[in-house]
């Protein structure tokens, strides 16, 4: 479990901090301070309502503490020291000294405790919001119980997120394993790390470890890396991780880990494969199979709120088996994502204080994998009348400029329809959104071939693809049309 330092716990979890005597009762009341919670509360409070936010960790969640700021802290490390060793490939001949693994470690935190300020409890003190620092159980349908105080509300919002989830392998336990929630704590880079699973953490963390000199050994049950990717695009990952070093293994699973069974004391864990066995000595283990709902010790059940393994149950508006009480965040949606966590937030304020009736279109969701290249994707890839349009980066003079050369981008339509994206390449993070404007303002191909975009650009790549559409509109009939036309007017 995640414990904050010192110093950052002094903006998220301050141990001078001293909860408020509750108000009469509240107009929200939001348990979970991660993204979705703090979204609730701030933009409920600006709207003049009476908010109070509980939180039993740390103010931020998983984005700000063990999620998206520190791993892309750690990124911009390891991307760099790639760069130096790439960088012959383009004239640049330089060697790289070494890696001070504890001062790239210091610097994740510090950008961490640098952005913390804008998720601290005094900020959102001055904002209006009664913040309450510790654990929150329902005590009825209309009632949270905070360190044996009541809050009673109109409205609550269960945004708790969640955690990751520990495989059932034996001795897994013995050898004390990281998790998200842990591995930006240590200062110790260990020579050899096994990552167990081959999802969007697995791939961006062994990579970045790989690229610091740790040697990784990655294993993935599914038959390919980032299953919800395209075959693909989670091959070209995967043939990018080989040639960096990375043991990946796939379609396998870990028979055992032996805590100090190696010779040298290290830990030694046996593997079952497509090839056979296989005995790999390890110094750490990092767990990334998955995630589970924080859900337990809520008290649900008093509050009469649904229920699965796979968090709280909602409707189309977010709203729960109580008409009283809405989720938001990882822990009732598909798509865990902290830009999926904040639009659910704000379609639940909406929703609990005005009587709306907004929903969050998943189809307008993009996603990203941070790892190098990285892959994005956001709407339909495939189905009945869907029609895809690719543009390599091979085709596209600023990708070539930089050197990139694998990827590309595809725009998927239905009708002339843009309906969806994906994007393996250099920062396909940050381009992903401008497809994901296209399918949520519903722009048609033609249309995206009169956007334009600055040359040389990456981006390029999205325009080109509206006009491989048009080019494909020139039948040969319209161009004899055309032809006629054109001698005529000679």
């Amino acid at each position: 479990m995640f414990r904050p330092d010192p110093q950052l716990a002094a903006q998220v979890f301050p141990p001078s901090h001293r909860n408020p005597v509750p108000a009469s009762r509240y107009n929200l009341v939001v348990i979970g301070g991660g993204t979705a919670g703090l979204v609730c509360a701030a933009g409920a409070a600006g709207l003049g309502a009476k908010v109070a936010l509980v939180e039993r960790r740390a103010l931020g969640g998983d984005c700000l503490n063990v999620g998206c700021v520190p791993s892309k802290a750690l990124l911009r490390a390891a991307h760099a020291a790639h760069a130096v060793r790439e960088a012959a490939r383009l004239g640049v001949h330089a060697t790289l000294d070494r890696i001070d693994f504890p001062a790239v470690m210091a610097r994740v935190r510090a950008v961490r405790q640098a952005i913390s300020p804008h998720d601290s409890a005094a900020r959102f003190t001055g904002l209006g919001v009664d913040v309450f620092l510790g654990e929150a159980r329902f005590t009825s349908r209309d009632t949270v119980e905070v360190a044996g105080g009541p809050l009673r509300f109109a409205r609550a919002v269960i945004a708790t997120g969640a955690r990751p989830k520990m495989p059932d392998i034996p001795g897994l336990a013995d050898v004390h394993p990281h998790t998200n929630e842990s591995i930006f704590e240590i200062d110790a880079q260990p020579a050899r790390l096994l990552v167990i699973g081959g999802g969007p953490i697995g791939c961006e963390l062994g990579q970045a470890f790989q690229r610091l000199g740790t040697h990784v050994t990655l294993v993935q049950s599914n038959p390919t890396l980032l299953a919800r990717e395209s075959a693909d695009a989670a091959a070209t990952i995967h043939a990018a991780l080989l040639a960096e070093g990375m043991a990946v293994h796939t379609r396998s699973r870990i028979l055992r880990i032996e805590a100090g069974g190696a010779p040298d004391g290290a830990h030694r864990v046996r593997i079952h494969g497509e090839a056979g066995a296989a005995v790999v000595d390890v110094d750490a283990v990092l767990v990334a199979a998955g995630r589970q709902p924080n859900i337990e010790g809520l008290g649900l059940e008093a509050a009469g709120v649904a229920v699965t393994a796979s968090g709280v149950t909602v409707d189309e508006h977010l709203r729960t088996s109580n008409p009283a009480i809405y989720a938001a965040g990882d822990v009732c949606l598909p798509q865990a994502f902290t830009h999926a966590a904040d639009a659910s937030a704000r379609a639940v304020i909406q929703n609990a204080l005005f009587l709306g009736r907004k929903t969050v279109s998943t189809s307008a969701i993009p996603r990203c994998t941070y790892t190098d290249p990285e892959v994005a994707h956001v709407g339909e890839t495939s189905g009945a009348g869907i029609v895809t349009h690719e543009v390599p980066w091979t085709d596209v003079d600023r990708a070539r400029t930089d050197d990139e050369r694998q990827g590309g981008v595809r725009i998927h339509a239905r009708g002339g329809l843009v309906v969806g994206g994906t994007i393996v390449g250099r920062d396909a993070g940050d381009l992903i959104g401008e497809v994901a404007v296209l399918v949520a303002r519903r722009v048609t191909l033609a249309q995206l071939a009169t956007i334009v975009h600055p040359y040389p650009t990456r981006a390029e790549a999205i325009r080109k693809a509206g006009d491989l559409h048009n080019r494909g509109r020139l039948t040969p009939a319209v161009r004899g049309l055309f032809e006629r036309w054109l001698a005529w007017r000679r």
